[in-house]
């Protein structure tokens, strides 16, 4: 944890002190063991960074006087459609694109994406908002991005696509793809990556139509956990 994470509730005063307990409070203990008077970085979800004094501490609560006086990074310029991964995956992903700085999210159904994924409790919202936490305090970020799931792909291609991807440049990441994926490049971008295995050649052309260029990371084809912030990375 590189940032202790603030929520409204922890704050029992005008925005001056807050109350930390849990999961929280056991990781200053155990991780930073931390003690009264020392600083530590702080954040207020959805709002200002800055540091936090700590004023008591014991073994079910923790005291900090905080000062928020900057503003989160930027966030990366990605809007990321990806077909569901297997469940297990999804966490490691959801926590991985939060701390690289991507704020928009969409998952989507692809031929190749079992229908039992759909229904794991790692798909539900409560579990997908704690591991974008996670990713939140790894990147030293406070803007909680926002994760949409769509199940039927075609119509969301075919119908709000074109809407998403107005002033982006749009990119689906495809490992026969002739062109390779850009490095550094500015200005907003709509990514597509596939399952495992990749969208199949219908799919292809579907996202084509809608205006996406397939483009590949290398000759080397990378599960992917490994491919999203592999491609990401060229980004930032």
């Amino acid at each position: 944890m590189n940032l202790i994470l603030l929520l409204d509730d922890d704050f029992v005063d005008e925005g001056r002190r807050v109350v930390l307990r849990g999961r929280r409070l056991h990781h200053v203990l155990d991780v930073h063991r931390a003690d009264v008077g020392k600083e530590l970085l702080v954040g207020r979800l959805g709002g200002r960074m800055g540091h936090g004094m700590i004023t008591s501490l014991s073994d079910d609560s923790l005291e900090m006087e905080v000062a928020l006086f900057h503003d989160p990074p930027e966030p990366l310029a990605v809007t990321l459609v990806l077909a569901a991964p297997r469940p297990k995956v999804l966490s490691r992903v959801v926590s991985s694109v939060a701390s690289m700085g991507v704020k928009r999210i969409f998952l989507v159904n692809a031929w190749k994406v079992e229908k039992s994924y759909w229904e794991s409790p790692r798909f539900n919202e409560d579990h997908l908002w704690a591991q974008l936490i996670l990713g939140l305090e790894q990147g030293r970020d406070t803007t909680l991005p926002v994760i949409e799931s769509r199940r039927f792909l075609k119509p969301f291609v075919e119908e709000e696509l074109p809407r998403i991807i107005e002033g982006t440049t749009p990119l689906i990441a495809h490992p026969s793809a002739g062109e390779e994926f850009p490095r550094g490049k500015t200005g907003p971008i709509t990514l597509a990556i596939g399952p495992e295995g990749g969208f199949i050649e219908d799919e292809i052309s579907m996202f084509r139509r809608a205006g996406f260029r397939p483009v590949r990371l290398g000759e080397r084809t990378l599960r992917v956990e490994s491919a999203i912030p592999a491609l990401l990375g060229r980004l930032l």
